[in-house]
């Protein structure tokens, strides 16, 4: 009986080896974020558990913006970059830097959108401005140069014969804006949420239109891939893209409409609050929540129509093609596993 023991003993320490070794095996990958509720997927992924059942653990690194990732990404210091395509990063394609466009991260279209144009309460109480027609002449805070929002602008002019120069863009990230909104620096704001329905609460500013009303389908976000992660590690990128596509099928699970209200609903407004440092849940209920393609498709055609702005606007000087800028195989082998995504009955 003692030397059964002591065989079990000795067989129960080398699992418990083994399992140790299995989980400090776990092969990082570092992915850059801004902490935008739109990140919210990629926080899902490893506090869930989906990159560990890849095998991997993700390394979550906060940057100011999607702007600082693109050198990173370039020179393999970065695996993985959670922003959105822009001006920058379509000229870095087009000195060569192998950045490649992966996977959606977030749509905004009807109804979700979590891409509002927001003005300050002053002008819409006193009907300073009804429609976009008035806000010629305006400061409208935008989050940056070359930042996509600028072809929101863009086309938000547009829908009222109006061009982009006629309103004066003020660069200025989300928090900022609604600053600036508070003490009049600026009239209005292309924002996103959460902010925007902070905004209301606050009585700082009103919701004035969804960005689906002047641009019905835009790509807001995307997951970017270094080229060293693409080149050298193509095994390791793909089970991040398995694991990316089962939590943005959690995301959406937790979806009704436009709002987290669905079966994962208490999860991903837990992990939202966690990732943006806002204790209060009621807000990410309140908002309308971003919408995440469940097999990773971009939306081409919204790619095509921000790079034709860049391109006019001076921005992107290069002959750079849409097709130069993204690489959808990773996702399409994934796919090929998980299969086409089936919404549950809500």
């Amino acid at each position: 009986m003692k030397s059964y023991s002591k065989f079990l003993a000795a067989a129960l320490a080398v699992a418990a080896t083994l399992a140790a070794g299995r989980t400090a095996a776990l092969e990082t990958v570092s992915i850059g974020i801004v902490g935008a509720v739109s990140d919210v997927t990629l926080f899902i992924a490893e506090k869930q558990g989906f990159f560990k059942a890849e095998g991997l653990s993700g390394n979550l690194i906060n940057f100011d913006s999607g702007a600082k990732m693109v050198a990173p990404l370039g020179a393999g210091q970065l695996d993985v970059g959670a922003g959105a395509w822009s001006a920058g990063l379509f000229n870095a394609v087009e000195r060569g830097i192998g950045i490649k466009i992966v996977a959606d991260k977030a749509t905004n279209k009807a109804p979700n959108d979590y891409r509002v144009v927001i003005v300050r309460n002053p002008l819409l109480d006193d009907g300073t401005i009804k429609t976009f027609r008035d806000f010629k002449g305006r400061k409208v805070g935008v989050t940056a140069q070359g930042a996509g929002d600028n072809s929101s602008v863009n086309e938000a002019m547009k829908s009222v014969g109006l061009k982009i120069g006629d309103v004066e863009r003020v660069y200025m990230g989300f928090g900022a804006q609604l600053v600036a909104l508070s003490n009049g620096g600026i009239d209005a704001a292309f924002s996103a949420e959460p902010d925007a329905t902070i905004a209301e609460r606050k009585g700082i500013a009103k919701k004035f239109a969804p960005y689906s009303s002047f641009y019905p389908v835009q790509e807001t976000g995307v997951i970017l891939f270094g080229s060293n992660f693409i080149e050298k590690h193509r095994d390791t990128a793909l089970k991040f893209m398995r694991a990316f596509l089962r939590a943005a099928r959690f995301y959406d699970g937790a979806l009704v409409g436009a709002h987290l209200a669905g079966a994962n609903a208490d999860v991903v407004v837990q992990d939202m609050a966690e990732l943006t440092k806002n204790p209060d849940p009621s807000v990410f209920r309140a908002m309308d929540a971003h919408w995440i393609n469940p097999d990773g498709k971009i939306d081409l055609a919204s790619l095509r129509k921000d790079m034709a702005f860049y391109k006019e606007a001076g921005d992107v000087t290069g002959d750079v093609k849409p097709e130069q800028t993204y690489d959808l195989s990773f996702a399409e082998a994934a796919l090929k596993e998980l299969g086409p995504y089936k919404a549950a009955s809500k």
